[in-house]
């Protein structure tokens, strides 16, 4: 079987594991600070090359995709407004923040701005779209009241998003309490 050239490997840590089992299925993914590819047993080396180069690649991909930069945070929020809050909420930045580690996003309503913990990087979309629209909710309703919660009744995933990241922090042993 001709291997294509593999793509230029990236400088990671990269851990291969080999499995009898495992027939024609390469797959991968990060454990810590390394990435674990697993291949079939019966690939050769050169095989083995070209798919870790090709998982590392498309791993980075999907990573991208998970973790979207400030201006793009920021065009998401525009769209989920429109979307659920008729637009009315218009922030004047909204950006990741590294430094939230006790709640999942801010909203500072005389500046409007929004600020998201990095956190949320790599969980699902709509876990992230549901804390851009709990801060977006802020510019229109600055508590928690009553007016508040109807403004998330639009967002279908609302309650599947608060259970996801109440047992997100169960599992870290952190407080369930909204963030």
């Amino acid at each position: 079987m001709a291997v294509p050239p593999a793509p230029k490997p990236r400088d990671e840590l990269v851990e291969v594991r080999r499995s009898a089992r495992r027939r024609r299925t390469v797959s991968a993914h990060r454990e810590g600070d390394h990435v674990v590819v697993l291949i079939p047993a019966r690939m050769t080396r050169t095989e083995e090359k070209h798919w870790v180069a090709v998982m590392l690649e498309r791993l980075a991909a999907r990573e991208r995709r998970s973790r979207p930069s400030d201006p793009e945070l920021f065009e998401r929020a525009g769209r989920l407004s429109a979307r659920y809050l008729d637009g009315r909420a218009e922030p004047s930045s909204v950006r990741w923040a590294e430094n939230q580690n006790d709640r999942w996003g801010s909203c500072t309503v005389p500046d409007a701005t929004i600020r998201i913990s990095t956190r949320l990087q790599g969980m699902p979309a709509f876990v992230l779209d549901y804390v851009l629209l709990h801060e977006l909710a802020h510019l229109l309703s600055p508590g928690h009241g009553p007016d508040f919660w109807a403004l998330l009744t639009a967002y279908p995933r609302t309650e599947r998003a608060r259970g996801f990241l109440e047992g997100w922090a169960a599992s870290q042993h952190l407080s369930t309490s909204d963030r």
